[in-house]
């Protein structure tokens, strides 16, 4: 894209490069004053826009390297931070883990007491119980013992057609 400056710029190579060279001179020409001076204060005019707008895009280049640098910075606290809660989660996930593992140990050390204790107390009551049963059955013999001899006492001294019953009543006493 020409801009003003390098169309007159180019007019006047041109203009200086069409020029008739001088009589016995090989590198001096002659061309029109009038017009190379009127190009050259065109372009002198043209200078100050040219300039102005290269300030405004040396400038607009200046402000977006800024702004992509503190966009950079921004990403990279950004990420610093991230990294640091990133690596705090780690620390507090290992620290639950370990927390957990121990409240697992713990639970499972409290589940082996409440078992033991609870096998321990079924077999005292298993034991209580038989023992229980066993005096039961040792009184159901002598009652049975006793119910027999009663039987026998009855059957001999009575008649066979009034025999006498079992008084457990009299039995207790």
């Amino acid at each position: 894209m020409a801009t003003a400056v390098d169309e007159l710029l180019d007019m006047l190579f041109d203009m200086i490069d069409e020029a008739k060279n001088a009589p016995l001179s090989s590198e001096k020409c002659i061309i029109e004053r009038d017009k190379a001076l009127d190009l050259i204060e065109d372009i002198k005019a043209q200078f100050p826009v040219e300039l102005a707008e290269a300030k405004k895009v040396l400038n607009s280049r200046n402000e977006y390297v800024a702004a992509a640098k503190r966009e950079a910075e921004e990403i990279r606290k950004r990420a610093e931070v991230e990294a640091g809660q990133r690596v705090n989660e780690a620390q507090v996930m290992n620290q639950a883990r370990q927390k957990a593992n121990e409240l697992i140990a713990q639970a499972e050390e409290k589940a082996k007491q409440v078992r033991r204790a609870a096998n321990e107390y079924c077999e005292d009551v298993l034991r209580r119980t038989e023992e229980a049963l066993a005096d039961a059955h040792t009184e159901m013999r002598q009652v049975h013992t006793r119910f027999r001899a009663a039987m026998g006492s009855a059957g001999t001294s009575a008649s066979s057609a009034n025999p006498r019953m079992y008084d457990a009543e009299a039995d207790e006493t």
